[in-house]
């Protein structure tokens, strides 16, 4: 396998060609604050979290989707990259309905995690209160759209690692949201295969177990690497 060298925040690292810089950046132990991403599956960059400062661009690029090349310098902390981060997480609070209070996953939540590493304390956004729906129709488990972010880690784990291809993304701009089946209620999607697979990939409470009351979710998300390697590995325990 190639290997390239390349600098982070004025580090001199190799990688191998085909890592990106989120991998090369953590591997090396400098953090990248992430919501979307997920070891085990498939990067899409839909949160932009992640984005970072490369020499010679006057783009921010997302380090989850960034592949490393020979002589690539990035920076991965700013003024700059701090306010658009901040930016961020002010949008993701001020576009949905988190009241961090009386939520599932109030205190194990990463949306709650990423205002903390970003400083933000409070949104410069009007609050736009949206009108949204839960859906309850299944035997075990809740979809609450008015804690999701869009991130579609559950669309990707769903598709990649457990085939049951239940979730997608419907509609644009403001009305954009996560759909089960045909946009039918989860309960009656017959592709659910209720292993809770989208339970352990949500970032939020948008995806709970009936029954969990505030501050009780509970995540396994290293389940969701360890499963998507050991099918190439053919090593089936941890």
């Amino acid at each position: 396998m190639s290997v390239v060298t390349l600098q982070i925040d004025d580090q001199e690292l190799a990688a191998n060609v085909g890592q990106t810089v989120l991998q090369v950046a953590r591997e090396a132990g400098i953090p990248i604050p992430t919501l979307c991403h997920l070891q085990g599956v498939s990067d899409v960059g839909a949160c932009r979290l992640c984005v970072v400062e490369v020499a010679g661009s006057p783009k921010l690029q997302p380090a989850c989707l960034l592949p490393v090349s020979e002589g690539l310098v990035v920076n991965t902390r700013s003024p700059r990259l701090e306010s658009y981060r901040r930016q961020i997480v002010e949008l993701f609070f001020a576009e949905g309905n988190h009241v961090c209070a009386i939520c599932v996953a109030n205190g194990n939540c990463e949306l709650q995690d990423a205002a903390i590493a970003v400083g933000m304390d409070h949104s410069r956004y009007p609050y736009r209160y949206p009108k949204r729906d839960v859906d309850l129709s299944h035997r075990f488990f809740g979809l609450d759209h008015n804690r999701c972010i869009l991130c579609t880690r559950c669309v990707r784990v769903c598709d990649e690692i457990e085939g049951g291809h239940v979730w997608d993304v419907a509609m644009r701009g403001e009305h954009c949201r996560i759909i089960a089946g045909m946009d039918q209620p989860w309960g009656e999607v017959d592709a659910c295969t209720n292993c809770g697979k989208c339970i352990d990939a949500c970032p939020t409470g948008a995806l709970f177990h009936k029954g969990e009351t505030t501050g009780e979710i509970s995540r396994d998300r290293d389940k969701l690497a360890f499963l998507a390697q050991a099918r190439g590995q053919q090593r089936w325990t941890r």
